[in-house]
Parts: structure tokens; sequence; C-alpha cells
């Protein structure tokens, strides 16, 4: 083979690469954020929020969980919930996303502050609410978790939602999920440990 046609295998093979669909890696625990495309039995075909495809097959024990809508006046004193929100100068939250967690949640899912991957430099607030004023900026809740306090800011934009018990029945196309503890396989797809899916509400935490 000489130097051009060489040369002209490298181009196409290059160009078939670029035409290839995009596909989504998704690393040992990592949360997938996705909206499911089909589902076929356990098996879910999914477009990720970046905009690749994944494959994703449920183990007889994943754990499913629904997202239901919700507003503020559902959340009470003393009310579990986590926030998702991004850090502001003065040390507080502002809330992109608040869930309100199950009863069956608390003492279980533990009650900490840290780096979230909602967004970029966002982070999770896990915490029970300790009161609630009004303010000019929106209704700040000051929440209290095993190692400090925070308050966090609750705007109109802020997406509010209840956990509630899910089902296989939730998985329907154009849902949309989030895949917590992913185990890639060697196939390429992923495994899912436990999935939360929208069921009247985009997840948006």
């Amino acid at each position: 083979m000489n130097i051009s046609s060489r040369r002209a295998v490298l181009v196409a093979a290059a160009l078939a690469l670029l035409v290839l669909p995009v596909a989504a890696q998704a690393p040992q625990g990592e949360r997938i954020r996705a909206t499911i495309d089909k589902v076929d039995g356990d098996v879910l075909s999914l477009k990720t929020r970046e905009g690749g495809a994944l494959t994703v097959r449920l183990a007889p024990d994943t754990r499913i969980s629904a997202l239901v809508k919700a507003s503020l006046a559902d959340i009470r004193s003393d009310s579990f919930i986590g926030v998702a929100g991004m850090p502001r100068p003065d040390g507080s939250i502002a809330a992109f996303s608040v869930h309100i967690f199950m009863p069956s949640q608390r003492g279980v899912v533990a009650d900490r502050h840290g780096p979230w991957d909602g967004r970029p430099g966002s982070t999770m607030t896990n915490a029970y609410v300790a009161d609630e004023v009004k303010s000019t900026d929106g209704d700040i809740l000051t929440v209290k978790y095993r190692d400090g306090e925070k308050k966090i800011v609750v705007t109109p934009a802020t997406v509010i939602a209840a956990i509630a018990p899910g089902s296989a029945a939730d998985l329907k196309p154009g849902a949309g999920v989030v895949v917590f503890a992913a185990e890639p396989q060697p196939d390429g797809t992923v495994t899912a440990r436990s999935i939360s899916v929208g069921r009247d509400v985009a997840p948006a935490m």
C-alpha cells in the first residue's frame, strides 16, 4: 500500500468514527442523569444529559424511587430534606433542587453537607429543617445536619419534589431519571443499583 492509499484509509477511518453514535461512559459509582428513550423488559435505553446514548440494566434488587411534585408548603419544621444548590459568598446555599425524603429514610440516609455533581461547583445538603423565614431573596430555610447548619434560599425557580416508593411501572419513555451506584459492565452497558425517576416532575438534583 502506497502513502496516498494509506492516507486515504486513515481519513476514511477518522470520518467513520465521527458518525458513530456517542456512547456515554459511566465510571464506577457515578451518577447518571438522563431521559428514558426505550424500555425493553429490564433494559433501559437512555439519552444522557450530555447527549450520549447508554444502555442500563436493572438488577433484581435495584431500588426504584419516584419523585413527585411538591411545594414549599410540604416542607415543615423537622422535615428531612436534600438540597442541591450553589454556595453563595455569605455562606448560604441557593437551592436549585429540594427533595423531601420519606420518613423511612430518616436515620438511614446520612445527614451531611458536601460537594455534588448536579452542576459545576454545586453542593448537596441532607439535613433537618429548623425554621423558615421570608426574605427579599426568597424563602430561607435554616437546616441542621450532624456537623453544622446552613441557610437555604428557596426561590420560585427551585424545583421541589418529594421522594415516594417507585416501581418498574414508573420507568417509561420520556421520563427523567438519575441512576445512582452505576456499575459498568464489560459489554459497555451499566447495571443500576438505585434509580430515581420523575413521576410528574423532572429530576433536578
